[in-house]
């Protein structure tokens, strides 16, 4: 099977050198398309926009591949199985090359994978500076992750959805989150009074409502205004 990486660099040439490292082949073994030529920007460097490539490795090439070569630190890479004529795949490449032109933008540098399952594409990015694009309680995420799924229902006609996680911030968060109504949960029946959780985004709202759907006892709704709309869990009406 193709697999295809989009990386970036301060020059298409670097940006196809990092390509050709993560998949191991040499230009003869990969086909190459330049996604951004990049610019240099004006005074300090101010609006420099990185060149970025997607490079997909021709695996029914029997040559032996290429020695890996030292990574870039200004490289923005990701793993990427590519299916051919597939309408989710064209938005999956669309939801990945947007992801990293964002990130890029704010100078972020790391590894990002993606992969999808039925309708979901799935992207994670991992580095070591990746608080500007997570924000204050993943206010910043979940901005970019709303625009990354219009850029790829955009691409497909049929819907998809993008889950996007960076640094681990959202599985992290989840867990924190099921922690928490697990905990409400505990409350509600030791008490036998509604338990109002804290202030909570829609898709972390979402995530206890899915999580509490089918516990025996209780029942979740929302209440309140945003930012401050909060989900409360009560006992479930004894019939």
């Amino acid at each position: 099977m193709e697999k295809t990486v989009i990386t970036t660099g301060k020059t298409v040439d670097e940006a196809i050198e990092a390509a050709l490292s993560e998949l191991g082949c040499t230009k003869e073994q990969a086909t190459i398309e330049v996604v951004e030529e990049g610019t240099e920007g004006g005074f300090l460097g101010l609006g420099r926009k990185d060149a970025q490539v997607k490079v997909t490795a021709n695996t029914d090439d029997s040559a032996a591949p290429a020695p890996a070569a030292e990574e870039s630190d200004d490289t923005y890479y990701g793993d990427d199985e590519s299916f051919e004529g597939d309408a989710v795949s064209e938005a999956e490449d669309a939801a990945a090359n947007f992801v990293a032109e964002v990130l890029s933008g704010i100078g972020i540098h790391g590894n990002m994978d993606s992969y999808r399952e039925d309708d979901t594409i799935y992207i994670s990015v991992t580095g070591s500076d990746c608080g500007a694009a997570i924000g204050r309680h993943g206010e910043t995420l979940e901005a970019i992750s709303y625009m990354t799924n219009l850029i790829a229902n955009k691409h497909s006609e049929q819907r998809v959805h993008v889950y996007l996680d960076v640094g681990g911030y959202r599985k992290h968060r989840e867990q924190v989150i099921k922690g928490l109504a697990d905990k409400a949960v505990s409350r509600v029946r030791r008490s036998g009074r509604k338990v109002v959780m804290e202030a909570m985004s829609p898709a972390e709202r979402r995530i206890v409502h899915s999580y509490l759907q089918d516990v025996h006892g209780v029942t979740t709704h929302s209440e309140g205004v945003e930012p401050n709309r909060c989900v409360v869990v009560t006992p479930e009406e004894k019939k």
